[in-house]
């Protein structure tokens, strides 16, 4: 089940985004996690945390940004993340088709994301889960920790 993240939720996103095997592949570098109270605020402050549960108990995360305008008909897919304790269970899979199922009910035309070129694993679910790969952005994400820029692979579903 998928449902808006809460502020007693703070706990269970903190821990995925500085988790030592999610944290590489997203947005914040683990030296700033001391920040990350006033970055949680202002992720709640525009409605854009979800979290994905199974059994009452929180499994995964991802922001679903609607885009305006002329790409009014766009939500960028962000900070997708599973917990590592269940990775390789399924459970990716069904979050995924169920944050596509959620853009369905909003009405749009086209989901998209980028992911480290590197990230076999989540291209793979990506695809899986219907996602193309539409090109690659160089030199996109600044490592501040490794001193190296890295390039990401732009992906879209596009809603029949």
């Amino acid at each position: 089940m998928i449902r808006r993240a809460g502020y007693d939720d703070y706990d269970f996103i903190r821990t995925l985004y500085f988790h030592p095997q999610t944290n590489p592949y997203l947005l914040y570098e683990m030296e700033e996690e001391v920040d990350f109270p006033v970055i949680f605020d202002e992720l709640m402050g525009k409605n854009l945390l979800w979290i994905f549960e199974t059994d009452g108990s929180p499994k995964g995360m991802f922001k679903l940004i609607p885009l305006a305008h002329r790409t009014s008909h766009i939500a960028y897919l962000g900070g997708v993340a599973i917990h590592p304790e269940v990775a390789g269970s399924g459970l990716g899979t069904q979050m995924l088709s169920e944050i596509i199922e959620l853009g369905r009910t909003m009405g749009l035309h086209r989901m998209e994301l980028s992911t480290a070129t590197f990230n076999e694993k989540a291209i793979r679910l990506y695809e899986k889960t219907g996602f193309q790969k539409e090109g690659v952005l160089r030199d996109f994400c600044w490592l501040k920790s490794e001193n190296r820029y890295i390039d990401e692979v732009m992906m879209s579903y596009l809603y029949p």
